[in-house]
């Protein structure tokens, strides 16, 4: 796995591949950088080197040219976070990107328009994934949110840099965390899935069965095992048709002497609402009327137990409805038993869209082990799919 290590970039142009995809408010300002911090390191490396940068990246859904999706309105927020002046051009392609290509400087950064306003992008073209790969000596992904798309940026352009490619850090070390979960973790190993439905995970559960010794199911999920083993959800969401589904994984998980660990208790209330009646109740007996909305406190107590006697974790989805202040306790309590294990030598790897969200608005962004920038591309990593970004760069 050639990374950016493997190369000296003095008086060399890279090409780099970021994930600038970031949210703008109405005035047009970034209103979370994250996703700019973690290239950070890799832009720099390329600079002391002695080498210069040009980053393509997308940003949104744009049809066409739109201006509200231009990159322009993040050459502040990027500045601000390298400290180092950005130049723009505005198109990605074409005689005059080449042109300020051609023109930059060891230590100078060029930052290319949104690659998406080319429907060529998304389509994996090859032409012009050709142009792209004009305007530099040395290819860089470092786009884990982008690696599972097989666009032209992303793969196609690699085929144009034999034994000049790399992997930037932030890439390689999605790449590394999601092996130690998958293939090197230290033992036991445990993954927490949380979320509202079976079926968006079903391909994650069977993959991992081989791979933990513990799975704990939160959240919504839970309803869909509690009743196809007979027990009464109520107004609980419930996936009737995933219900044999349930049943067949339970058995895989004992044939392969995986531990599950379902809730034995809930925070239900008598309404889809943060001022909602509310009140503890056995997993397996919630009335008509109410439906389970959180773990409830014996359930966080049995889960903190089997997050502490783990040492590689993964954590994917919450385990209630944390964006509604009265069901965040059980997301929380996990967060504060996954702190506590890390802190005492556990490897824990946070993924997928909602519980990197929980993990940054409860503030454990700094205290789990790695928390994945990619919400799709981590879902398809740990379904065990090779993504098509990491194939072209090892090929």
């Amino acid at each position: 796995m050639k990374t950016i290590n493997d190369f000296n970039f003095s008086g060399k142009k890279a090409l780099i591949r970021v994930d600038f995809n970031v949210p703008l408010d109405d005035n047009f300002q970034v209103t979370d950088d994250t996703r700019i911090q973690s290239a950070k390191s890799t832009i720099i490396k390329i600079l002391e080197d002695g080498g210069s940068c040009i980053l393509m990246s997308h940003l949104g859904r744009p049809k066409g040219v739109q201006n509200e999706f231009s990159l322009h309105h993040i050459i502040e927020s990027l500045q601000d976070v390298l400290g180092v002046q950005v130049k723009f051009v505005n198109n990605c392609v074409g005689p005059k990107v080449e042109e300020a290509a051609s023109d930059l400087k060891s230590g100078e950064i060029l930052l290319l328009e949104n690659l998406r306003f080319h429907e060529e992008e998304k389509s994996g073209e090859k032409n012009f994934a050709k142009q792209l790969s004009k305007l530099g000596d040395i290819y860089v992904n470092d786009a884990f949110g982008t690696a599972h798309r097989a666009h032209a940026s992303t793969t196609i352009v690699a085929q144009f840099f034999e034994g000049k490619k790399c992997f930037g850090y932030l890439l390689a070390q999605e790449i590394e965390s999601i092996q130690k979960v998958m293939q090197t973790g230290e033992k036991p190993v445990l993954a927490v899935l949380g979320g509202a439905k079976v079926s968006s995970k079903i391909t994650i559960i069977e993959n991992i069965l081989d791979k933990v010794d513990h799975l704990i199911i939160g959240g919504g999920m839970t309803f869909t095992f509690i009743k196809a083993q007979g027990g009464s959800v109520g107004d609980s969401i419930c996936e009737d048709d995933k219900m044999a589904l349930a049943l067949d994984i339970l058995k895989q998980a004992e044939a392969k002497n995986v531990k599950i660990h379902l809730p034995v208790d809930v925070l239900a209330a008598n309404a889809f609402s943060n001022e909602a009646e509310t009140k503890v109740i056995d997993v397996t007996k919630i009335p008509d009327g109410w439906q389970g909305l959180d773990a409830g406190p014996k359930s966080k107590t049995n889960f903190h137990d089997v997050v502490m006697q783990c040492r590689t974790i993964l954590w994917n989805g919450p385990l209630g409805v944390f964006e509604m202040e009265t069901f965040a306790n059980g997301t929380i309590e996990l967060g504060n038993s996954i702190a506590e294990a890390t802190k005492k030598g556990a490897f824990s790897l946070v993924g997928g869209g909602d519980s990197v969200a929980a993990v940054k608005q409860f503030g454990f962004e700094n205290k789990v082990s790695y928390v994945s920038t990619g919400g799709g591309a981590m879902l398809e990593s740990l379904e065990g799919k090779i993504l098509p970004g990491i194939a072209a760069i090892l090929e």
